[in-house]
Formats: structure tokens, C-alpha cells, sequence
């Protein structure tokens, strides 16, 4: 038996139990949110995740895209390009007077990269965990970085670093009308009642 949401819970909730009662038995369903459209937006949070060239000639593409979608995000943008040096400057603009610049420059123009957008519930914070530390050296087993990189300045991803790097860095790689706007069939079951 599945309960209607009450009036302390949160959008969150209501969504979850909406979708819950999803083709039970009753008078009628909570009201409240969508679960898609209007989703809350603790769901809609999203990150920018930059599959680089050293893990694009490596073939690594395939095993960063599995752990997000292990994980139980949802994604909802993703192109191969070769990136060029006006978009890099942008994405790059509080680096560009480190020495190391032309290196980094030299290096993200070197071959195609993927450029990810990603969508769930604190994924900024929970992608950055996933990547690992910077440092590949320093980066944990298990991370991204930790189990694929060798070298900091081969190190496999990058990771917006915060709610408001993520919408900046999204712009500057994707149009508004890339980002794909659709239910994931697995909701219920990755984030529960």
C-alpha cells in the first residue's frame, strides 16, 4: 500500500510518490509536480563532464559514460568535437596567465574530445567525487582518474566544480536546444520513496 505524500514532504517526495502511485488504485493521485517537465529541481541539477583527448585515443569513452550511467545519471547532452582555441579560452579564462597554459592549450586541441552534460540529484558534487583528485597521483582507486590516469597532465576528465561553474561551462559547449529533455523509465528505483 502506497501512501499520498503529506504536506511536510517535499517536492521531491511528492514527485517520488506520484510516480509511485502510478497505476494503483484510488480516487486520485497527490497533488503536486510532475515527475518529469516540471521535475524538481533537486533532479535536474547538472554538470559538464569533458571526456579528453588522451582518454578519447585511448578508448576510454565507453567505461566514464558507464559509471555516470551506474551511478544513476541521466544524460542529457553528449558530442564529439575537436575543440578549438576561442571555445578552450573561454572554458579556460581564469587559467589563461598560468605558464602552463600554452601546454594545456596545445594538449585540449591535440584530438576530438566528448563534452557530456549530466542531470540528477547533486551530481556536481557527486561527479567530482567520481573523477578523483586533479593530481592522478593523489586521486583514489576507484575514481576515474585513480584507475585511468597516470599523469596530471593526462588526467582523463574534466568536471565543472560547482553548481554555477556547471551552467556557465554547459553554455560555452551546448546550445539550449541540445540538452534532450526526457523521463528516465528508472527513476523510482534509483532515488525511491
Amino acid at each position: 500500500q502506497v501512501r499520498p505524500a503529506g504536506p511536510a514532504m517535499g517536492s521531491l517526495g511528492r514527485c517520488l510518490a506520484r510516480s509511485l502511485l502510478r497505476g494503483q488504485p484510488g480516487p486520485s493521485r497527490p497533488p503536486g509536480p510532475r515527475c518529469y517537465g516540471s521535475a524538481p529541481p533537486e533532479l535536474q541539477e547538472k554538470t559538464l563532464v569533458l571526456v579528453k583527448p588522451d582518454a578519447v585515443q585511448r578508448r576510454l569513452v565507453g567505461n566514464v559514460i558507464q559509471r555516470f550511467e551506474r551511478r544513476g545519471f541521466k544524460l542529457v547532452a553528449m558530442k564529439l568535437l575537436q575543440a578549438d582555441q576561442g571555445l578552450l579560452d573561454k572554458h579556460y579564462q581564469q587559467l589563461r596567465q598560468k605558464p602552463f597554459y600554452p601546454a594545456l592549450l596545445a594538449y585540449m586541441t591535440s584530438g576530438p574530445l566528448v563534452a557530456m552534460v549530466w542531470e540528477g540529484y547533486n551530481v556536481v558534487r557527486s561527479t567530482r567525487a567520481m573523477v578523483g583528485d586533479t593530481n592522478s597521483a593523489a586521486a583514489a582507486a576507484g575514481t576515474i582518474r585513480g584507475d585511468f590516469s597516470m599523469h596530471v597532465s593526462r588526467n582523463v576528465v574534466h568536471a565543472s566544480d560547482s553548481v554555477e561553474t556547471a551552467q556557465r561551462e554547459i553554455s560555452f559547449w551546448f546550445q539550449q536546444d541540445e540538452l534532450v529533455a526526457w523521463e528516465s523509465g528508472d527513476q523510482d528505483y534509483t532515488y525511491g520513496p
